[in-house]
């Protein structure tokens, strides 16, 4: 095998095939004296080789080392060492993914160019729809996370062919989150999995029933929801929170255990009515809204006169299938602050793998969230459409 490249020096290769011959005769020269009666020790051959050893080491090291440099060079990094990222910086990387896709979405509805088309069918029936405003937020909320942080697996509810190298993090990092975010929290990337919601309530979108929009990024490790972002473009407001260091929003002074009111999704309620005053009683009010992200900031205070036509609900409830991308977000507010958010039956939902939540899920915060689960029905497949 050859350890000379191109770049090789003359005077190398020319010290390398002296040596070489030198060592040759050598050798050959004790072999001829060795008839002659004229042999050397056995100390003196060993301490011969050595020397041999050192002079070809000499010469051929830097050369070795060069090509040993090169393979790391070509060795992706991360079997080199474990790459790890910061979640402060996380954080304000998908604070700002989520406005950034929120001037996009506020843009496109109010120029009114929204170009709507059909994804299709929902499993309850309703229509899925495509706009221009999903399409651009994703844009610039995929690619500025991706990149920032290209190592990252990053899912999104929209996909699209044009890609966008050009958008970078500002490198700010927000006042609010210096002060609630101390030090710094370093992650194996490989245990990191992003979820965005380029535009939530795109139903509502389209009706121009913007309160229930919003733009979500939510960062969970190991399954587990640690970063949420709920930004709603036309309140011009952004929740957020890290799971163990901080939020901006807090939970309510109180809630009714009972409950009293009910939050639940207009577009695909369904039995979801039934279901609940056989849990609660008909006294129960239900509030039908769009949108997940909008959901979970109704059991929250948001400290915002701008969401102040945001309703207030004590419990957040949905019987069919949703996409992780509409709850991991507020599941990390509402963990932060103390709540939960599960399956109908109690299980707690992995946020890695599939985007499919079939279980449902039932949301509370300053409730005893046991205590909830108890009351709701217990064979919930017969409560789905």
């Amino acid at each position: 095998m050859l350890l000379f490249g191109e770049k090789t020096s003359p005077f190398l290769l020319f010290s390398a095939v002296v040596t070489t011959v030198s060592l040759k005769m050598v050798f050959k020269g004790i072999v001829a004296m060795a008839p002659m009666g004229i042999r050397l020790s056995p100390l003196g051959v060993a301490v011969f080789c050595l020397l041999g050893v050192g002079v070809i080491y000499h010469l051929y090291s830097g050369v070795i080392s060069s090509r040993l440099a090169a393979f790391r060079s070509q060795t992706p990094l991360s079997t080199q060492q474990r790459r790890t990222v910061d979640l402060r910086d996380l954080l304000a990387v998908s604070v700002e993914a989520a406005e950034l896709g929120g001037k996009e979405v506020k843009q496109v509805r109010e120029e009114n160019v929204l170009q709507e088309k059909s994804k299709g069918k929902t499993k309850e029936g309703a229509n899925d729809p495509l706009t221009m405003g999903d399409l651009q937020s994703h844009r610039k909320m995929f690619y500025l996370l991706k990149n920032t942080f290209p190592e990252l697996t990053v899912n999104s509810e929209e996909h699209d062919n044009m890609e966008d190298n050009s958008i970078q993090w500002s490198q700010n990092i927000p006042g609010t989150i210096s002060e609630e975010f101390k030090g710094s929290s370093d992650i194996p990337v490989e245990s990191i999995t992003v979820w965005i919601d380029p535009l939530d309530a795109t139903q509502e979108y389209t009706e121009n029933l913007v309160k229930y929009v919003t733009t979500m990024v939510c960062v969970a490790v190991d399954g587990k929801p640690v970063i949420g972002v709920v930004h709603q473009p036309f309140a011009g407001f952004t929740a957020w929170a890290v799971v163990g260091h901080g939020s901006n929003v807090n939970r309510r002074s109180s809630y009714n255990a009972s409950p009293k009111k009910v939050i639940v999704s207009r577009s695909h309620s369904g039995k979801v009515k039934n279901y609940i005053q056989n849990a609660f009683g008909n006294s129960t009010k239900i509030i039908e809204a769009g949108g997940a992200g909008y959901k979970v900031l109704s059991l929250l205070d948001t400290h915002s006169s701008e969401t102040s036509l945001t309703e207030e609900a004590d419990v957040y409830v949905h019987t069919t299938v949703i996409k992780k991308w509409d709850i991991c977000a507020g599941a990390a507010l509402l963990t932060q602050l103390g709540g939960q958010m599960t399956t109908l039956k109690g299980e707690n939902i992995d946020y890695r793998g599939t985007p499919v939540n079939e279980g449902g899920l039932v949301a509370s915060v300053g409730i005893d969230h046991e205590a909830l689960l108890k009351r709701l029905p217990g064979n919930t497949d017969n409560d789905k459409q």
